[in-house]
């Protein structure tokens, strides 16, 4: 019912950008800008509760319980978790915007701030970690903590609307449970969907740049067909096989090329930046999360923080399901840390470096990066290595990252839309994987043909406003099996301390 549901409502939307891809734009575009514009606050002082309540459960009483039995361990290494649930989260995002978000707020920077200035730079790196960093996966570890708690310790379907048990009882298995399944599979499709354009947009400027391919719908045709076999192929194989092998090798690649650039470009410079703007970031976190420009007219706080939080919440049921589904075992703290702290201070690190290079050239040695990111914003990264010493090394790299950390989005966005629509089943069958993946790549296939790639994007990011307030409910719901399981736990522990001082004394009786 799910899966029929879900693909037909998917495939209305892409009809509709078929066959009026104006007003399909025209109609999500006004519904963007009405949530952001009336509902922004809601956006800024949830998105900063979520990141409090995952710092608060990573350091409370809860912080012990394990995500299943208390004798379990986890399934996964370290490495390897780390790596698949950084290669479902941001991986793709981080390479296509590592140059080109902070070469962008320094030409347009934020109200009050004059372009091309040091302060343009400095805020346009503090901007830049704020976007990529505590945020969104406080947005993530809301939903993939509140999946693993009820579906590995509780033994809950993995449905978000399972997570929902405490406040709705059995009407989880009613109507409302059913529609927010439903939403949250429509909006994990629509993202898919957008990146999978967007990523293929991106190769074919790495292909123009290193082999002088054009930008061409054919070009782009046939790297989604060669993706989708791809990806396919791993998806099939399984979490142990492909999902794990791929995201391994994405750490590597991703290693390799921050490496390469580091040393090859500006290191000292790097290291400045990466210090100063970390200091900045965390002196100015809470005035970030809660700035808005009700007295200057200007639209920037919408357009890029407002846009991203919503981007990060509408991608929240696919990210978020699929890193509960590779943390069983661990606990709450070790899980809140890992998810919280290591991927966030790898994009600092990861856009000191990039966004740093890039802003580098720019600012002291003359080359035309600003003009690259306003031109095509897809060769920003690719012009800005070509100017390193073994550029062309380096962009080679860059491209084959981006392919892989394509393929393991898509990959672990097929197993996650599997899951949802087969009842939460932890293994969805080979079928139901192979039937979302050719649904995915025919709808980036017909959008880019027909010009509404932006517009599905744009889309997906409306449904975050109902899905924000759904994320609140399950925090409450978490907090309150949490709470129950705690006053249980605390009760064993008493009962056990009086069976023993009960021994105690019959063994040794005072006299």
């Amino acid at each position: 019912m799910t899966f029929i549901t879900s693909i037909g409502i998917i495939l209305l939307f892409v009809l509709w950008g078929i066959v009026s891809p104006v007003h399909f734009a025209e109609t999500a575009n006004e519904l963007l800008a009405f949530t952001t514009a009336k509902f922004g606050w809601f956006y800024l002082i949830v998105t900063f509760f979520y990141l409090i309540f995952c710092l608060y459960l990573a350091f409370s009483k809860f912080g012990h319980i394990r995500l299943g039995n208390d004798d379990d361990e986890p399934e996964y290494s370290t490495l390897s978790w780390f790596a698949m649930l950084f290669s479902a989260g941001m991986g793709i995002g981080l390479v296509f915007w590592g140059v080109a978000e902070p070469v962008s707020h320094y030409f347009e920077p934020p109200a009050e701030i004059v372009p091309q200035s040091p302060e343009a730079a400095r805020a346009a790196m503090r901007y830049s970690f704020f976007h990529w960093g505590l945020h969104p996966w406080g947005i993530y570890g809301v939903i993939a903590l509140s999946l693993a708690y009820f579906q590995f310790r509780k033994g809950t379907k993995g449905l978000i609307s399972a997570t929902f048990y405490p406040l709705l009882k059995e009407r989880v298995n009613g109507p409302i449970g059913k529609l927010i399944d439903i939403l949250a599979i429509i909006a994990t499709a629509f993202g898919v969907a957008t990146s999978l354009g967007l990523g293929t947009l991106q190769i074919n400027g790495g292909l123009k740049h290193l082999l002088g391919l054009p930008n061409a719908i054919i070009i782009q045709l046939l790297i989604i067909a060669v993706i989708t076999v791809l990806y396919l192929i791993s998806a099939t194989s399984g979490l142990d096989k492909g999902m794990k092998i791929l995201s391994n090798a994405n750490l590597m690649l991703a290693a390799a090329l921050l490496l390469f650039t580091l040393l090859l470009g500006p290191t000292f410079f790097i290291f400045d930046t990466f210090t100063t703007t970390l200091g900045s970031y965390l002196q100015n976190l809470i005035q970030m999360s809660m700035r808005l420009t009700p007295f200057v007219e200007s639209s920037w706080i919408r357009n890029w923080t407002l846009f991203y939080w919503a981007w990060w919440i509408a991608w929240a049921p696919f990210v978020g399901t699929f890193i509960a589904r590779v943390s069983k075992g661990r606990t709450i703290r070790e899980f809140m840390i890992g998810v919280l702290l290591t991927p966030s201070l790898l994009s600092f690190f990861w856009f000191s470096v990039f966004g740093g290079t890039g802003l580098h050239q720019e600012m002291f040695e003359n080359l035309p990066v600003g003009e690259a990111v306003q031109n095509d914003i897809t060769t920003a990264l690719f012009i800005t290595l070509q100017h390193l010493p073994l550029g062309t090394i380096v962009v080679i790299l860059a491209t084959l990252l981006i392919i892989t950390f394509f393929i393991t989005s898509a990959d672990s966005a097929t197993f996650v839309l599997g899951m949802l629509s087969s009842n939460g089943n932890l293994n969805p069958s080979n079928r139901i994987k192979i039937s979302w993946g050719l649904v995915q790549s025919l709808v980036a296939v017909v959008l880019l043909l027909s010009g509404g790639l932006d517009a599905l994007q744009t889309a997906s990011i409306v449904t975050a406003l109902p899905f924000a307030v759904i994320m609140l409910g399950m925090c409450i719901s978490l907090y309150l099996s949490l709470k129950d399981e705690e006053r249980e736990y605390r009760g064993r522990l008493k009962e056990k301390q009086k069976k023993l001082d009960k021994l105690l004394t019959e063994k040794y009786p005072t006299t």
